[in-house]
């Protein structure tokens, strides 16, 4: 049998879910604005960021110079979950992700690139949706369906480059706090879905199926 939980405990419980959820809110609320509609931050003529013949990285400006850098370093070496034991010479543990960074730079090059005038749209509106949910606890499990969808995509793409430098353990607490906040059904906890769900449910008892599919999003 489960213990119940005193009181403190739940509440501490809550307060961490809630922390979590408004983190995950504002993160992505801060990186809509470098990259807002309708040119994202890119130049006029929607250059990418590439690399010359040495490998150097030419940088362009806002979504493009980062969908470049993460096309640019798929087919460079990106291992992660590095650690090495003594803290001399290469690595000793470490997992080589160029098997999905490859295909995620054929994805980027051959349909992202050429649709970006429309696709940078949907960029922009997922992360936008993720912020929404979240602040407001609407709907949190898609939310956080959606966030851990976006967030395995920069992990991907960006986690462990090298230069520009980005710590790998950024994308990874990220999406591990997605991953959190799917399971943990944020917006029941001081949120919009808190006051939605009762009334789901009553719904979703007389035999609504619609009530029935959302209680699943919430």
């Amino acid at each position: 049998m489960t213990a119940t939980l005193a009181v403190w405990e739940r509440r501490l419980r809550d307060g961490a879910v809630v922390l979590g959820r408004l983190t995950l809110a504002y993160l992505f609320f801060t990186q809509l604005w470098w990259k807002s509609p309708p040119n994202f931050g890119c130049p006029p003529d929607f250059a990418f960021t590439t690399a010359d013949a040495g490998g150097r990285l030419q940088r362009t400006s806002g979504l493009c110079d980062w969908i470049g850098v993460e096309s640019v370093w798929a087919t460079r070496p990106r291992p992660l979950l590095v650690a090495n034991l003594d803290n001399q010479g290469p690595a000793e543990i470490s997992v080589d992700i160029g098997f999905l960074a490859r295909p995620n730079g054929a994805f980027l090059d051959g349909f992202v690139k050429p649709n970006i005038r429309w696709f940078g749209y949907v960029v922009w509106g997922m992360e936008a949706f993720i912020f929404v949910t979240m602040f407001l606890g609407l709907f949190g499990r898609l939310g956080g369906l959606v966030a851990i969808g976006q967030s395995a995509q920069l992990w991907v793409g960006l986690s462990g480059v090298g230069n520009p430098f980005e710590w790998e353990w950024t994308y990874n607490q990220l999406l591990v706090l997605s991953i959190m906040m799917f399971a943990l059904a944020p917006g029941r906890i001081l949120g919009v879905d808190a006051l939605l769900l009762p009334r789901l449910k009553a719904a979703a008892d007389k035999g609504n199926r619609l009530a029935a599919a959302a209680m699943w999003l919430m």
